[in-house]
């Protein structure tokens, strides 16, 4: 489906407050288009993947992050810019800020998904409505009942449930790496980094949409939408209102004046 089309109708049928965001994960640094800015060299800064995709929800802005772009060693690391090292895969990163013990780290950093090393060679956001380039992912940061929406949309043609998994950190690997693995919609939790370093707000999540899987979302959110299933939610509001004793006074006659 096309991106641009697919951003219409989030608009029509999610509002969400910030940019839907395209991603495209880069074989070959050829993939990468021209327009999109590098952050080490057109911004003067290393970003974090959660801040470029920020970036990209927030300013509109194109940007691809090759190794030299990227400041979160963990992202390094999962994304395969860097092969994992034994301190990362023995728990070292997590222990004491995340787990008690390495023992309990290791076990947090073997269930994140992750690239093989060397796989890929660039990473690409842009805003939905303005990507050109044949996207992976499409992640889109919005309220839980706008999540709630996305969910039953992804759900209106087969029916089931959206399985996710959380830990709080390393959503960019729950939003980009585990979807794009999967073929699965993923409903994802904002990490720690991403409230800190991208400012993901209290109030948001995340849902991430493989590219296989658009057409579907677009069906199910026209056909929710044509079952009554909105968003803004609609309030109920025929019923009879109950008010304080004392405003029924207001309908009985004065007493005769003497």
């Amino acid at each position: 489906m096309e991106l641009s089309a697919f951003g219409v109708l989030l608009d029509q049928h999610v509002r969400p407050q910030s940019l839907p965001v395209a991603i495209r994960m880069c074989r070959d640094t050829g993939e990468v288009p021209p327009k999109a800015k590098r952050p080490a060299r057109d911004l003067g800064f290393q970003a974090a993947i959660c801040q470029a995709v920020a970036l990209a929800r927030n300013y509109g802005w194109t940007l691809a992050l090759e190794k030299e772009d990227l400041s979160c060693p963990l992202a390094q690391a999962v994304f395969g810019f860097v092969p994992p090292n034994d301190f990362y895969l023995e728990g070292h990163a997590c222990a004491g800020l995340y787990t008690a013990s390495p023992q309990a780290g290791a076990a947090t950093e073997a269930q994140v998904a992750r690239f093989e090393p060397g796989a890929y060679a660039a990473l690409v956001v842009a805003p939905v409505a303005r990507a050109d380039f044949e996207a992976d992912v499409v992640l889109v940061y919005a309220t839980p009942a706008q999540v709630m929406r996305l969910v039953t949309a992804a759900l209106w043609k087969e029916g089931g449930r959206i399985r996710s998994s959380f830990s709080g950190r390393l959503d960019c690997s729950d939003g980009i790496i585990e979807t794009l693995q999967s073929g699965e919609c993923q409903v994802v939790l904002p990490c720690y980094g991403d409230r800190i370093f991208a400012q993901a707000q209290d109030h948001e999540m995340a849902f991430a949409i493989p590219a296989s899987r658009l057409e579907a979302v677009a069906e199910g959110l026209q056909g929710t939408h044509k079952g009554g299933v909105r968003y803004p939610i609609p309030a109920f509001l025929r019923y009879t209102a109950e008010f304080p004793p004392q405003y029924q006074g207001v309908l009985k006659p004065l007493p005769p004046r003497d």
